[in-house]
């Protein structure tokens, strides 16, 4: 198989695991939704960078170490599951959202770093991306592929998942959509929760075979 060839048939499977709903998309909605479109599409860069993460451990062989140990594979899993539970209680608590208008940000609100650190985090502490990564790249990029065109993959596919979420966060942003989710109230932020709550439960039954 070419490089070129290669790399399309890696960034087929990645599209259609990165546009499925999981925490990621959960974590971006509900930065968008509560804290704005500013905070949203940060949020969407912290998870593309995460990506970077996954990729250069998965080239340099440390992520098949991780997957195939059992300690350290459930060290990630429980982290992860921990994380995401302890969002979604404070998302559950959290009382009825103020959206600020698509583009504006109140400085008195929160810092944005923060949602840019969530984001990274919330792909980081998933042991799913950590699974997806070693097979994806295990059994469609070639052992002989330069490490260094193997990590350019990683960037592509960083760069196309924060231009996806970013899409996502604007969307979530429109006139209609917060018109929608101001209707809802503290409801969203509850039924947000349970969907945290329930993502952290899942990746804590996660296996790592």
């Amino acid at each position: 198989m070419s490089h070129t060839a290669e790399f399309l048939s890696l960034m087929a499977v990645f599209l259609v695991a990165a546009v499925t709903p999981g925490a990621d998309f959960a974590c971006v909605m509900r930065e968008s939704v509560v804290h704005g479109r500013r905070a949203g599409i940060l949020a969407a860069i912290g998870v593309g960078s995460a990506i970077l993460v996954h990729a250069g451990y998965t080239v340099l062989g440390i992520g098949l170490i991780v997957a195939h140990s059992v300690v350290a594979f459930t060290i990630v899993k429980w982290a992860g599951a921990a994380y995401l539970i302890w969002l979604g209680i404070k998302s559950f608590r959290a009382p009825a959202p103020s959206l600020p208008e698509p583009g504006t940000h109140d400085p008195a609100a929160r810092p944005l770093h923060r949602s840019l650190t969530i984001g990274a985090l919330t792909n980081l502490l998933n042991p799913k991306a950590t699974l997806f990564f070693v097979s994806l790249f295990s059994t469609i990029v070639s052992p002989t592929t330069p490490l260094a065109l193997q990590f350019g993959y990683g960037v592509a596919m960083a760069l196309v998942l924060a231009a996806w979420f970013t899409i996502v966060a604007v969307c979530l942003t429109t006139g209609a959509a917060r018109a929608a989710f101001a209707r809802a109230g503290r409801w969203f932020n509850r039924a947000t929760g349970l969907v945290l709550i329930g993502l952290g439960l899942r990746v804590a039954l996660q296996r790592s075979h």
